[in-house]
């Protein structure tokens, strides 16, 4: 069953052409990968998919879960089971983390028809959530990525996807302030959580993030078109040639 279905998607930001042309499908229980050099687009792509308002989609249509996503708000999206780890997640002073994960939580269950999560209950999971993380429950009490190192943000993006369970997982350069340890972590906490009932689209510069989290299909993007696709193998192809043969 297709989860996301991009169609001709054109783009632009302040009237700079960015996408032209995108189309991708992915399928409930498939792992993506977008790869390209800077500038193709890739964060572009996740911006917009995550309803960013700064890009303007120009042309063609963007469908998750049977719903157009074209002129739909990040939070009404979000709730509707796509989430998106931020390259460089913003801190938030003044918004405690424990609360803003309590009322992520709660909004999705609200969503769904469901009562909220008792402080009980919800602790319990946050607790053995951060555990399986190796995370300090020290970040509870922090404010939102305030004061959290590179690597801690990213693994609190992890903690968030684990608790609520999105239906697509896109992972915009999560790899990107890691180190092999912080890698290998949150790789395995990705991996935990993928089913046959969700998916995951990897945009990533390097192939080492694709060691630990291997995608089913891989797409180069290039000057804002999804110009090859193929297994892990491109991956490496992209390791060894870069992407300047692709003008060939």
């Amino acid at each position: 069953m297709t989860i996301l279905h991009i169609n001709n998607l054109h783009s632009s930001i302040k009237n700079d052409k960015i996408l032209n042309g995108v189309n991708l499908e992915i399928k409930k229980g498939s792992i993506h990968a977008i790869m390209g050099p800077n500038g193709s687009g890739k964060s572009t792509l996740a911006n917009i998919l995550s309803g960013n308002n700064l890009y303007h989609i120009d042309n063609g249509t963007i469908t998750f879960k049977n719903h157009n996503l074209t002129h739909l708000s990040p939070e009404k999206i979000s709730l509707l089971g796509l989430f998106l780890a931020f390259q460089h997640p913003i801190s938030i002073p003044g918004v405690n983390n424990a609360y803003f994960l309590k009322e992520a939580l709660n909004a999705k269950r609200k969503f769904l028809g469901q009562k909220n999560i008792d402080a009980i209950d919800f602790m319990n999971l946050i607790q053995t959530k951060m555990k399986y993380l190796n995370m300090n429950e020290k970040f509870l009490n922090y404010n939102l990525n305030d004061g959290f190192s590179g690597g801690e943000k990213k693994l609190n993006e992890v903690l968030q996807i684990l608790i609520l369970k999105p239906d697509l997982i896109i992972l915009d350069e999560i790899d990107s302030g890691l180190d092999i340890d912080s890698l290998a972590m949150v790789s395995k906490a990705i991996n935990s959580i993928k089913t046959m009932h969700n998916s995951i689209l990897i945009i990533t510069h390097y192939q080492r993030l694709l060691n630990y989290i291997i995608p089913d299909f891989i797409h180069i993007l290039y000057k804002g078109k999804i110009v090859k696709s193929g297994n892990k193998e491109l991956s490496h192809t992209l390791e060894k040639k870069g992407y300047s043969w692709l003008d060939i």
